[in-house]
């Protein structure tokens, strides 16, 4: 690598991080961080171990995920990635370059008026980790992404349908703060008035576009409208907007959606694994379990905050969940594999141990119909 290629890289490494916050600084962790683990005792509280009674349950009823400042993931001991960490990946070789030409745009167009004449449940897969799920007469819009990542990534599924044809979301859930999930253009097209479902925190970006219809939950949280319960999980990620103050200065998770229609979803959000899915599987009857899954490789990387194929499958069997979709790719590429590889390779996975059978399999732009 020459100098020049060598600064460029690291130009547009450190300009992706400043808009989309996916590289947290090892030096906000740690002194952010000492102050919540300042003591041995509080350090060993801080780790899953439903073996010696620390549970999901245990964790959120005696707030072990809640720091000083912040909140804290109690599913590693493995801090997060450092400035260094970061570096280093940025010089180390990919593998996956010469597959990058096969990437293709692929132009998004909804139409739904199939969604609005069905009566019973549907999941639309609009782009990236965003969907709209309607309940019988209600509609659920998670982590909505209408257009790209401030111009630093190339955007793969652009939508060509206009989205004032969308149905207005009654109900508008975020499962964390990162720019690819929580997006302010995208808010900017949903009535101000819509009611917001988030995890704590997140105030900041809301008070500025004005939307105060919010619910805000703590992990084993519920939100409840008639025969529809919305509840907050836990799981393996963080979250940062602002690398100034930090990461973790509101909190993230998955969701279970227990449906109006009688189908139980569960939306998985960013998330590393961990073995807090097995318990999750003991704890609720899934009939739909929608993962995320992009920006895997290198594993050795990512693996902190997102699951790979394999990985994916095996939180499938340990949530013990019906059936199995996909979002969180072909949009954007966030890690080092292509755009298409994650749906590719989840069908490679699911066919080794039999559970092709299992999978939703729906591309940008299309919806399954229960």
């Amino acid at each position: 690598m020459t100098r020049r290629s060598f600064i460029e890289k690291l130009a547009s490494g450190f300009k992706s991080f400043a808009i989309v916050a996916l590289l947290p600084h090892t030096f906000f962790l740690n002194r952010s961080f000492a102050s919540d683990t300042s003591d041995a005792s509080n350090k060993s509280r801080l780790i899953y171990a439903p073996e010696t009674g620390i549970t999901l349950k245990k964790i959120s009823r005696d707030k072990l995920h809640h720091g000083k400042r912040r909140f804290l993931n109690p599913f590693t001991n493995i801090r997060p990635w450092s400035f260094w960490r970061s570096i280093k990946w940025m010089l180390q070789k990919n593998r996956f370059k010469k597959s990058y030409q096969e990437e293709k745009i692929i132009p998004v167009s909804i139409d739904w008026n199939p969604v609005s004449q069905h009566k019973g449940l549907s999941i639309t897969f609009i782009k990236h980790a965003c969907v709209m799920i309607k309940d019988i007469d209600k509609y659920i819009l998670v982590d909505p992404i209408f257009f790209g990542l401030g111009g630093v990534f190339k955007d793969y599924t652009p939508i060509t349908s206009d989205i004032k044809d969308m149905p207005k979301p009654d109900h508008l859930l975020i499962t964390h703060g990162h720019y690819d999930h929580l997006d302010k253009q995208s808010l900017a097209c949903i009535d101000r008035d819509t009611s917001i479902i988030t995890p704590l925190g997140h105030d900041g970006v809301f008070k500025d576009m004005n939307m105060n219809n919010r619910t805000k939950l703590d992990w084993f949280d519920a939100f409840s409208e008639n025969n529809m319960e919305i509840t907050l999980i836990p799981c393996n990620h963080w979250t940062m907007r602002n690398p100034l103050v930090g990461p973790n200065r509101s909190l993230w998770g998955s969701f279970l959606i227990k449906t109006a229609s009688g189908v139980n979803v569960f939306i998985a959000g960013d998330t590393g694994y961990f073995d807090g899915f097995e318990e999750l599987g003991k704890e609720f009857d899934i009939d739909l379990a929608i993962f995320n899954l992009g920006a895997y490789e290198p594993g050795w990387f990512m693996a902190q905050s997102h699951m790979n194929p394999a990985e994916t499958v095996r939180a499938f069997k340990a949530l013990r969940a019906k059936n199995l979709m996909v979002v969180h790719w072909g949009t954007f590429r966030l890690g080092e594999e292509p755009v298409h590889f994650p749906h590719l390779q989840i069908r490679t996975e699911l066919s080794k141990q039999g559970l092709l059978d299992s999978l939703k399999d729906i591309e940008h732009g299309k919806t399954l119909f229960l």
